[in-house]
């Protein structure tokens, strides 16, 4: 009985630590995505912050594959090298506390939804739930010849 308990507890922390990419929940009638994210940082709040970043970034450049099946989303930006070719704009975009933070919204935050794993006592890794703006983020591209 032990052995099997202590089996259990294993592969719970290990589906835990390995599980870190970017999982799709839902898709909103307007077309923004809810996805559960990862982030890392020294802190909660820097993990926090990562986690936004990485939504936006995955929706942007590998779109969205793991999750609900419906949903699945092929890149906003589907050119070759766009992140390499337009290096300028998005180092910007991406910045600490850039323009990506309007297009991310905590709206479908619910209570206890958000895992704090700490790997050592330097780092933080956050699991969050997020809704990232996929219409208006594909209007700013275009609008900023970027799409």
């Amino acid at each position: 009985m032990k052995k099997l308990i202590f089996a259990a507890i294993a592969l719970l922390l290990g589906t835990c630590a390995f599980a870190q990419e970017t999982e799709c929940i839902s898709k909103e009638m307007d077309g923004s995505l809810t996805l559960r994210v990862w982030g890392s940082g020294r802190n909660r709040t820097d993990a926090l912050e990562q986690a936004k970043k990485q939504a936006v970034y995955d929706v942007l450049f590998y779109g969205i594959r793991k999750g609900n099946t419906d949903y699945n989303m092929r890149p906003v930006m589907t050119e070759v090298n766009a992140r390499q070719r337009y290096q300028d704009y998005f180092d910007i975009f991406f910045m600490d506390r850039g323009e990506y933070r309007k297009y991310v919204s905590m709206e479908d935050k619910r209570a206890g939804s958000t895992r704090v794993i700490k790997r050592n006592y330097r780092d933080v890794t956050v699991g969050v739930t997020v809704r990232v703006l996929v219409p208006q983020l594909r209007a700013r591209l275009k609008s900023d010849g970027v799409l």
